[in-house]
Parts: C-alpha cells; structure tokens; sequence
C-alpha cells in the first residue's frame, strides 16, 4: 500500500511538472524575438520575389500558421499540444513537415543516451578507484593531489573541457578525431567531456564516505577478527559506501544529459541536444517544446528509478 502511495504521487508529481515544462516552454519561445518565418534566408528568399510572388508567400504564412496552429493563444496552442503528446504523437516540425517528431527523437535520443551511459561508466570506473586511494592516503601527496584534480573538474564545464580535449588529443597529439559518429573512437572523448565532473564528483564522495565508513564499530570487529586490510576495505568498507552513492548517480546523469546538448555541438554528434540546439537557433517551437519535454522526461524518471533503487538496496528506507 506504501509503495502504491508512493508511485502514485510521484507519477502524479512528474505529469504536474510535465505541464509546467510545457506551458512555460511555450512561453518563453513566444517572448523570443523572432520566429520560423521571420529567419534571415526567408527574408531573403522574400526579397527576391516578385509581387505575385509576395502574395503567395503571404498566403503560405497564412497556411503555415493555421497547420501549427499558431493563429490561436498560446494557452490553445498549449492544450493541443499536450492533447497529441498524450498519446506520443507529437506532428511534424518547421523544419521537416513530412516526418513527424517522434520518429526523429526516436532516432536521435538513442545516440545522446548512449554518450551519457558511456560516460556514467567512465565515472565509476574511474571515480571509485581515485576515491578509495585517497581515502586510503588521507592527508598524503595523493590525496591532496587526486582532490585538487578533482575540484578542477567540477568547476569547468562540460563544453570547455571538450574543446581541451580536441585541442590535446586530436590537433596536438593527433590520436582521436574532433567529430564523427559511428566508430568507437568517436565515443571517447565525448563521454570524458561528459563524464569529467561526475567523475571527480563520484570521487570525492567515495574517498568522504570510505573515511566515515572506516570509523565504524564494525569496521574494527573485523581488523579484530584478523581479517585483512584489503579485504576489509572491499567487502566491507567499499561495499556500505557504494550504496549511497545510488542516489548521488541520479543528479549527476540529470547534469550529463544536459551537458550532452552543448557537448554534441562541439564534437557535431547527431543527436537529440544537437537537434535541440538547431530547433532553438531556427526557432522550431513543436521540435523545441518536444525536446525540452524529453529531456525533462528523463531526468525526472531517473530520479524516481534512483529512490526506488535506493530503497531495495538499503532496507532501512522505505518508500513513503
């Protein structure tokens, strides 16, 4: 009955906010200046013409806004979209009116799913390892050295460290390529780009956790026992302190997803943030709202899988 309660309010919550994402996405994109029509290579396609020309573009703009109903207020442009969306079908874009969104977020959203899954693993392969030799070297070079790397990669941004990347590897050293998609090397350093904050993220949380671990009572029974110091820390010490770490990983994917849409921009990935950006530079509001509602979508599913996932693997929680 608990749990039923549980998942009832949260899905409850997640449809409310949904909304919300929506009507203020919807807002926001009619207080931008400008629009699909108003770009600059339809004004000057219009230039050109002639006035018979003129009058058929002034009739198509009639027709383009009566197919997207923009013709309507925005609180009717809101209320159909949400009616389609309901049933996932979202209609065509501005700029691809014979393919409708789904089909394109379908096809995009899996490549930028797979640069945030690469890079989520990068971070624990790589921030669990520098967490437990920090903590195990408290206050030595190590430790102070492994943090401080780890403080500069919370602080930069995604997208800088991208173009750090490609500067190094690919211009100086000349090992990987600035962009593609398609081969493994492709996927590298974009997942490092994405994955170097949760990284130092997941590193400073583990080498914290280890230390507050190692001061418990159980921790002494077991040097009591004999038990040795590796095996102390691995399947005593690591194991507790990876089990928070559950509800740490769900911000940081929100954080990856989002920094994918600036990310695949610099190393030109066709995937949903590129598609995101260009909705947003072309002013295509139904690819613009969709996208906004995907990602928003996601990131709010991966925090109730992360409570959930929380309380099956800490019995003490339960789901309230």
């Amino acid at each position: 009955m608990h749990a039923l309660s549980f998942f009832s309010k949260r899905l409850s919550a997640i449809f409310a906010s949904l909304v919300a994402v929506v009507a203020i996405t919807f807002y926001l994109m009619h207080a931008a200046p400008g629009n699909f029509l108003e770009m600059q290579q339809v004004r000057e396609a219009m230039a050109s013409l002639d006035s018979k020309g003129r009058e058929a573009q002034k009739q198509y703009e009639v027709e383009f806004q009566k197919r997207y109903a923009l013709d309507k207020p925005i609180y009717v442009q809101i209320g159909i979209y949400l009616k389609n969306a309901a049933t996932f079908k979202f209609g065509p874009s501005f700029t691809n009116p014979n393919v409708p969104i789904e089909a394109l977020i379908k096809e995009k959203f899996g490549t930028t799913l797979q640069i945030v899954l690469i890079g989520l693993c990068l971070a624990l392969l790589i921030g669990v390892p520098l967490g437990v030799i920090a903590a195990l070297r408290k206050n030595t070079v190590w430790d102070y050295g492994l943090m401080g790397i780890s403080m500069i990669g919370q602080v930069i941004p995604s997208f800088v460290i991208a173009v750090a990347f490609i500067v190094l590897f690919s211009v100086m050293l000349g090992w990987l390529p600035t962009s593609g998609w398609g081969q493994c090397r492709h996927y590298i350093l974009p997942a490092l780009a994405i994955g170097a904050a949760p990284i130092a993220t997941v590193a400073r949380f583990i080498r914290s956790s280890i230390l507050e671990t190692m001061e418990q009572d159980y921790i002494r029974t077991a040097y009591a026992k004999g038990i040795s110091e590796g095996r102390v820390i691995v399947a005593h010490a690591l194991r507790n302190s990876l089990i928070p770490l559950v509800t740490v990983m769900g911000p940081q994917f929100s954080f990856m997803l989002l920094g994918s849409v600036l990310v695949e921009q610099v190393f030109r990935i066709p995937g949903l943030g590129s598609m995101f950006v260009s909705a947003a530079q072309q002013r295509d509001y139904p690819m613009l709202v969709t996208s906004t509602l995907i990602f928003a979508a996601a990131i709010m599913l991966v925090n109730l899988i992360v409570d959930v996932l929380y309380a099956v693997l800490d019995p003490r929680i339960k789901l309230e």
